[in-house]
């Protein structure tokens, strides 16, 4: 599935490593008490992993 840029909403990065086995819903959880932000209200959330190369 292609996603068109002009087709997204707001965009945020998570910068800093971010442990990605917590899973959909910690990161979800994340974003709702860390950011004070819905996470389901359509915006993009990028996280870091450990490797470099990737979101």
């Amino acid at each position: 599935m292609m996603i068109q840029l002009s087709d997204l909403g707001q965009v945020h990065l998570v910068c800093g490593k971010t442990d990605m086995i917590q899973g959909i819903d910690s990161l979800a959880y994340l974003v709702k008490t860390h950011f004070e932000l819905d996470p389901f209200s359509g915006q993009v959330f990028l996280f870091c992993g450990g490797r470099k190369d990737r979101f």
